[in-house]
């Protein structure tokens, strides 16, 4: 409980001291709490349901929608607050950031950030060009009580080109159309803004081959310098190219960017196949045996040497490449398969909390929900990251030891439901002056 109440203070301090203030302050808590607590999926109106069935606030709907519907929500200002909650934040000296897209399919014609996307991933049974949200989102890969977890730090729609130019309502925001930023782009300024945030760190994105590109490293380097890296995997047809010789004493002429041409990473992966040796990693949360085998050569999309390692499976293989020369074989191991987190944390946000079945229409009620949802998942798992013990799994899983997301949103649930809660975050409505007299009779009792 008073975890809780540690997390959510710094988020009201945000708010005005007027009464509005403190009255939208206290929803703002409250409305984060409703979307954790899993009473049902988080749409505006079962997120007032909650509100006035689980927490007794007398709010009428109109004054609810408004707020949910607000433009003044200062978000920057606290999400910066909730990055500065999480408990060291740094994995080995750096920052450990999962870049990736995410659709969001939804059933309406005058939704904010829809079109016809391309769904790469979609099922037998699914169409392929669903009517849904394209949202590039970062978050913070962190070891939370022995298990890797994923904490979105922040969130950007995209939108096509040919949807900005052909002026959809979709595309509009209070009547103007937004202006077209591609995903790297978008991407590159969510990196920009977190690495100022923390100015000592290092940051390394681990991202898929799609958004690990040239594009992405010049963009983000050109900001941040040495202090970005990237790690991500190669395409079987990218073209490796040996480091260059020294330059010999009294050489002409310009030095050589490259050296001899070693061939396509699919080629090389034949030819190494034979050196690779075992290593062990903790990977998908148990340690198992790998082989794999690395080299620093040089890449010319990205004109600076990388480490490649290429890890061997009986028929298959992969090849993962990093910037940052540092990294161990087990590190740049270990840190891409803990990339897969934030495909976990997608699902998270889309069924278990339920932002996929949001109705909002209006572009500022869909952004506002959007950040609600995202932000009630980082504070689950900022939560379990300051728990002393480690949360009992509920559901026994054979060969699951660890305890999942929904064991968290459980325990905020008991908190925010104690009868003493609403002393430490006042309800709406309700006099401070009688909840601290009540607390002192019974710290006196």
């Amino acid at each position: 409980m008073f975890i809780l109440g540690d997390l959510l203070r710094p988020l009201q301090a945000h708010f005005s001291d007027t009464d509005l203030g403190r009255e939208r302050s206290s929803l703002f808590a409250y409305t984060l709490l409703a979307v954790i607590v899993p009473f049902t999926s988080s749409i505006t109106s079962n997120l007032l349901r909650s509100l006035v069935t689980l927490f007794g606030i007398d709010i009428k709907k109109k004054r609810f929608y408004t707020f949910m519907a607000s433009s003044t929500l200062p978000w920057q200002k606290l999400w910066h607050s909730v990055w500065g909650l999480i408990p060291s934040p740094d994995t080995d000296g750096r920052l450990l950031v999962a870049l990736d897209d995410y659709i969001n399919p939804k059933i309406g014609k005058r939704i904010f950030g829809c079109e016809t996307i391309f769904d790469h991933a979609a099922k037998a049974n699914q169409s392929q060009y669903p009517w849904a949200q394209n949202i590039v989102a970062v978050g913070l890969l962190k070891q939370i009580k022995g298990r890797w977890a994923c904490l979105f730090l922040d969130c950007r729609f995209y939108l096509a080109r040919k949807t900005i130019d052909a002026k959809n309502d979709t595309a509009k925001i209070k009547g103007t159309v937004v202006s077209f930023q591609t995903k790297l782009e978008l991407a590159g300024q969510m990196l920009i803004d977190i690495s100022h945030y923390f100015p000592t760190s290092p940051l390394l994105a681990v991202t898929d081959s799609w958004f690990g590109n040239q594009r992405l490293w010049r963009q983000v380097r050109k900001g941040l310098g040495d202090r970005f890296q990237i790690l991500s995997r190669l395409r079987s047809n990218n073209v490796l190219y040996a480091q260059p010789d020294a330059a010999q004493s009294g050489q002409r002429g310009r030095r050589r960017k490259y050296g001899k041409r070693l061939g396509l990473v699919t080629d090389m992966a034949a030819e190494v196949r034979q050196q690779a040796k075992t290593y062990t990693v903790n990977l998908y949360g148990k340690h198992r045996d790998v082989c794999a085998y690395d080299a620093v050569v040089m890449l010319k999309t990205l004109r600076c040497p990388i480490r490649v390692v290429w890890v061997f499976r009986k028929t298959q293989w992969i090849a993962l490449f990093t910037t940052d020369l540092a990294l161990s074989v087990t590190q740049i191991i270990e840190y891409y398969g803990a990339r897969w987190k934030i495909e976990s944390g997608f699902k998270e946000l889309k069924q278990d909390i339920g932002s996929r079945t949001s109705q909002c229409r209006n572009a500022q009620a869909v952004s506002n929900h959007l950040q609600f949802c995202m932000m009630a998942s980082t504070i689950t798992w900022i939560y379990a990251d300051r728990l002393k013990a480690d949360p009992e799994r509920r559901h026994k899983v054979k060969g699951r030891t660890s305890f999942a997301f929904s064991d968290v949103r459980r325990l905020i649930t008991e908190a925010g439901l104690n009868d003493d809660f609403d002393r430490l975050c006042p309800k709406p409505g309700k006099p401070m002056k009688n909840s601290l007299v009540a607390v002192l009779l019974r710290m006196v009792a």
